[in-house]
């Protein structure tokens, strides 16, 4: 069985930064095409950034230029750098990792980690 685990969610000010982590066990990251989502309260879940396997990456308009997506192999772990935050990131963010991706679409068998709350305040 593959688990994801992330880390990393925290309460900040708006204009700060965090990054996250996402560590699966059962596989490597290399496997996947991989990607972070999120759901604010109230609204639908959204892919905001994904990676394949040659490592292209994708972003929502809504992330663009302020977030990135990295893997690092040697440690297997995936990374959601966030930067200049906004009260609207506010979300519980997770991590997940399928047999396919499509821009930030993922499909195919898929995995998803339990998330992490992110808090931006103004």
């Amino acid at each position: 069985a593959v688990t994801l685990v992330e880390s990393g969610g925290n309460s900040v000010q708006a204009g700060g930064s965090l990054r996250l982590s996402c560590v699966p066990s059962g596989g490597r990251i290399g496997s996947w095409g991989m990607g972070w989502f999120r759901q604010a309260p109230g609204k639908e879940r959204e892919g905001i950034a994904a990676i394949d396997p040659d490592g292209t990456t994708s972003y929502a308009s809504s992330v663009k230029g302020r977030f990135t997506i990295s893997k690092d192999h040697d440690k297997n772990t995936l990374y959601l750098q966030m930067n200049s935050l906004k009260p609207e990131d506010t979300a519980v963010y997770y991590c997940a990792a399928a047999t396919g991706c499509s821009g930030t679409i993922i499909f195919g068998t898929q995995y998803w980690g339990q998330g992490t709350q992110v808090t931006v305040s103004s």
